[in-house]
């Protein structure tokens, strides 16, 4: 047979980047009635498309992973050993994964000298039924690649919510490093700059296999320049360049290294058993998260907010910690996503775009502490509460302000609603008599904060029920038995205007 296409046997062919569908699940498909009569099989063999042919060479069409569907036209009157052993050999070079053989409309049977071919180059051979046509099987293959693509993107969604999540844990390193681990079922490690194991977590690697993960985490770990190397190349460049990732195996242990950062010498390593659709998307999500978690170690800022952490900590005034953040005065922000619960990713991005990494949340409500130079504005998606400027010894006092012009923004609809700053009555009283005349006025409701809080926003949404239940997050019912219950200890009139100038001037001390 005239060979007109070669390829040197040493380059493997390349795969198509399509999701790979197991063999088995093809063949476990009842509507095409397949069977599989010669070759080897298992749950590892896989197929990345299907392409019919009728050529006796069809070598330069095949991508590589296909299953090749032929009726046999090109079988020659004579000689199907030769015939067959050529043909066979020429698919499993093209780096085609099966071999399927209608049986009609030319033959009734698989013929013996292809089995013999097949089972000699261990190429898996799939007998198709006459009701089955290639369209089918076509049809078929591409079916049960749409659905490993959904469940692929379904995975690394779900890996990519569990590692965000992870990474707003007190302890994000770890939890980071816990949860991939888990996601690939394998090995998860931190290297630090010098190559030290910083953090693990997950089953062990097989023996060698740690030795030979960290000896590949050094492929891309940037590596500092000789004097020789600075003085003949770009003197800015301190490090040589080193590829973002790197992969290899040990055995049968798949490891995969990715560089953290931009040059800081952090590594992620990984470690596992077999590598799956989505694994190095997952990892590379990880490894995103890695570098911001060990950036913020390694970067001026968060050097300064870990070092405020710690001496508020130890006792330290906050107007002693506050120069460390930034000079000036300070703004408290409370909000709300207006239609779902508060994640670590939204609130992240929620003080990106306020302009502060100072983040807290705290179960439905995010709160952001920024320079007062930087004026909160609008967020879409968000209702927002902003308190007056502050000096940082009012910070607690600022955090008030903002979780009451956040009930307020809500209670009205509003998308924000600032602190009022204005001067009033109670700067013309002197502060120690307000303060005793507001302790006795509310004497009957000390100690029940919920009437208290449930007063206040009461009054200053002009006595509305339905507001007040919205601000409060209560039915309105209840609003209206606690409202009922102040009144009587109070042995007060609340329809009175004057009543209500008097508890409202008390409530706001």
């Amino acid at each position: 047979m005239e060979e007109t296409h070669t390829m040197p046997a040493t380059i493997p062919p390349a795969v198509p980047p399509t999701p790979p569908v197991p063999l088995s699940a093809l063949l476990a498909r009842e509507d095409l009635g397949l069977r599989q009569v010669a070759g080897p099989a298992g749950p590892g063999l896989v197929i990345h498309g299907a392409h019919t042919s009728e050529m006796a060479d069809p070598y330069p069409y095949l991508l590589g992973g296909e299953l090749l569907l032929t009726a046999g036209v090109h079988v020659p009157a004579a000689d199907w050993g030769a015939h067959f052993e050529a043909y066979v050999s020429r698919i499993v070079a093209a780096g085609g994964a099966a071999l399927g053989f209608g049986l009609a409309p030319l033959h009734d049977t698989v013929p013996d000298a292809l089995v013999d071919a097949c089972e000699a180059h261990a190429l898996p051979l799939l007998e198709v039924p006459p009701q089955t046509t290639f369209s089918g099987v076509a049809r078929a293959v591409w079916q049960l690649m749409a659905q490993a693509r959904l469940a692929e993107l379904r995975r690394v969604t779900e890996a990519q919510q569990s590692l965000a999540a992870a990474a707003a844990r007190p302890d994000p390193v770890p939890s980071v490093l816990r949860q991939l681990a888990q996601r690939l079922g394998g090995h998860a490690v931190l290297y630090g700059p010098e190559g030290a194991e910083v953090a693990g977590a997950g089953r062990e690697p097989a023996p060698g296999a740690r030795q030979a993960l960290a000896e590949l985490a050094g492929v891309v770990r940037p590596v500092p320049r000789t004097d020789q190397e600075a003085a003949a190349g770009d003197p800015a460049r301190a490090v040589r360049p080193a590829p973002a990732s790197a992969t290899d195996s040990h055995g049968d242990t798949h490891l995969a290294a990715y560089a953290l950062g931009a040059g800081g010498g952090f590594v992620l390593g990984v470690a596992t058993g077999q590598r799956e659709p989505g694994d190095h998307t997952i990892a590379s999500v990880a490894a995103v998260l890695l570098s911001l978690l060990t950036g913020e170690h390694r970067g001026g800022a968060g050097a300064a907010r870990s070092a405020a952490l710690v001496r508020l900590l130890l006792g330290a005034a906050p107007e002693e910690v506050a120069p460390l953040l930034a000079d000036g005065r300070w703004v408290v922000v409370h909000a709300r996503p207006e239609h779902r619960p508060p994640d670590a990713v939204a609130a992240s991005a929620l003080g990106a775009a306020l302009g502060s990494p100072l983040v807290d949340l705290a179960q439905d409500v995010v709160r952001v502490l920024l320079p007062a130079g930087r004026e909160p504005e609008p967020q879409p998606g968000w209702t927002l509460g902003v308190s007056a400027a502050v000096a940082p010894r009012d910070w607690p006092a600022a955090d008030t302000q903002a979780g009451r012009a956040l009930a307020r923004a809500r209670a009205t609809r509003r998308s924000l609603v600032r602190h009022g700053a204005r001067p009033g009555l109670a700067d013309l009283v002197p502060r120690a008599d307000a303060e005793a005349h507001a302790r006795a006025l509310l004497t009957p409701l000390a100690g029940q904060p919920a009437l208290a809080e449930t007063l206040r926003s009461w009054l200053s949404l002009h006595g509305s029920w339905d507001r007040t239940a919205v601000a409060l997050d209560v039915h309105r019912n209840t609003v209206r038995q606690r409202i009922a219950r102040c009144a009587a200890l109070l042995d007060a009139d609340l329809d009175d205007p004057d009543v209500r100038m008097e508890l409202w001037f008390a409530l706001r001390l």
